[in-house]
């Protein structure tokens, strides 16, 4: 395996641009946007949340697994990795080491002459630093708090640890919760997140809730929670399950847009991200290895009617990554190991294709983007609605069936809009021409899904004759890895 994993690495690396990434942190730390609606740099540059789930990446993960992981993470475009940075009391990792050699006494978990977990979470983060990622620390899992592992004195003294040994890294969010309702042990949740806030006031927070729920509804008012996150989770329209206290209507649970929307209402009005939706190549629903697996088109789904609702950014995830299943190390939720290990899975097409996204994003002005819903005529429900987005100069339509669409150009300035369709699988774009006020469009390309993209006409974010958004690709920086 590890043979392979170091050719693999080698290939890319000799495929890649000669030459160091900027780092985003260059830019200066991370901070709300001014606008209050999305994340930027501390120089005002713009950040596209780009997630990968790599839940159990601290403890599946040898260095060399990990360095080729980041390294195809960042080369696929993803700035942001989500971590469970403990998934027991104690967590072991791939060397066996325990993250709690003492309890909850963390004064002593750095043993001379030992390579131990925290050393090997250390190494995680370096090399996510050459890579340019941030990684995202979901300190504990909520089922461990629920059933009683920590308790509000433990989670103070576990943020002050976290905080005094990461708060000085560059490229660290820390996200408090995991996969738990904002109103199960509230009290040990707050404390874990003031105390990891006094020791590092300088690094983003927020809190990854239970599937269908949003952080705002229990800590959209607290001081330490920087923006919002949701999980949309993994159900189908007609998936509910049986819950008695399910919070939202029938039939809605694919539509994560609406996510975004109720974030919103909160006050204060804060950023919001989809920390969780829908694996690709996960059984929809999740519990039973006879339904339909979630595909590539419709994590794509996801990711844009997410951002086109105005979210800061997008979380992606893959049911064999997220769990790093391998042969002989199986996962939850039927990830066959030997069918389909995680280096192998790491090839799908939708792992791959968040980066259109990404780049259609930074190509346009940032700052100035909200929802347009109001500029779409004859709309759909379910997979056939159209989400639309829009600057001051522009306007961004994202069509999931390819069906025919009617939307109003002339609210967006210029007397003239050049058109590109953008295949979402691709990132190819075809230039339409030119138009303006009411305009209708059917793509060309059959029900693959893609967004309609028009631009004032004096403006050359996108030229006429540009085939794709390319950007260079960002080399691996394998210095960490040991052979």
């Amino acid at each position: 395996m590890k043979k392979l994993l170091l050719a693999a690495i080698a290939a890319i690396a000799i495929t890649a641009h000669a030459g160091g990434a900027e780092k985003p942190w260059n830019h200066g730390a991370l901070k709300v946007s001014d606008n209050g609606q999305y994340l930027s740099h501390k120089d005002g540059t713009p950040f596209f949340w780009l997630g990968e789930t790599g839940w159990l990446l601290p403890q599946r993960l040898d260095r060399d697994e990990a360095g080729y992981y980041l390294g195809r993470a960042a080369k696929a475009g993803f700035n942001v990795v989500q971590v469970q940075t403990i998934n027991g009391v104690p967590a072991y990792n791939a060397y066996g080491a325990p993250s709690h050699s003492d309890g909850w006494n963390l004064t002593d978990v750095d043993k001379p002459g030992t390579y131990g977990y925290w050393d090997h979470m250390d190494h995680i983060v370096s090399l996510a630093e050459k890579n340019g990622i941030y990684i995202g620390m979901v300190c504990i899992w909520g089922g461990l708090v629920k059933s009683g592992q920590m308790d509000t004195e433990q989670a103070k003294a576990y943020g002050e640890f976290l905080a005094r040994r990461y708060g000085d890294r560059p490229n660290i969010v820390w996200i408090i919760g995991g996969d738990i309702p904002g109103d199960v042990k509230t009290e040990v949740w707050d404390s874990l997140a003031t105390s990891i806030r006094r020791h590092d006031p300088n690094h983003l927070m927020t809190f990854h809730p239970r599937g269908r729920t949003t952080s705002a509804k229990w800590f959209g008012d607290r001081d330490w929670l920087d923006f919002n996150m949701f999980q949309s989770g993994h159900r189908r329209y007609d998936q509910r399950m049986g819950n008695k206290d399910y919070p939202i209507p029938d039939n809605t649970e694919e539509d994560c847009w609406m996510y975004v929307d109720s974030a919103h209402v909160y006050s204060p009005n804060k950023p919001v991200i989809d920390g969780e939706p829908s694996y690709e190549d996960i059984p929809q629903g999740l519990h039973s290895p006879d339904e339909p697996r979630w595909t590539a088109k419709d994590v794509r789904r996801y990711a844009y009617w997410d951002v086109f609702a105005g979210a800061a950014g997008h979380t992606y995830g893959h049911n064999s990554i997220m769990q790093f299943v391998r042969p002989g190390v199986g996962g939850a939720y039927f990830a066959d190991g030997v069918e389909k290990p995680w280096y192998k899975a790491m090839e799908d097409p939708g792992f791959n294709q968040m980066i259109h996204l990404k780049r259609l994003m930074l190509t346009l002005p940032y700052f100035d983007r909200r929802p347009a819903q109001e500029l779409i005529s004859d709309n759909g429900v379910k997979y056939d609605r159209l989400i639309a987005t829009r600057g001051n100069d522009y306007l961004l339509v994202y069509n999931h069936t390819g069906r025919p669409m009617k939307v109003d150009l002339g609210k967006i300035e210029g007397k003239k809009k050049n058109l590109w369709w953008m295949d979402a699988a691709t990132g190819d774009l075809s230039y339409i021409g030119q138009a303006d006020g009411k305009y209708t469009y059917t793509p060309s390309t059959g029900d693959a899904d893609g967004v309609l993209i028009a631009i004032d006409s004096k403006r050359d974010y996108i030229k006429p004759d540009q085939t794709s958004l390319e950007e260079a690709p960002k080399p691996i920086d394998t210095s960490l890895l040991t052979e």
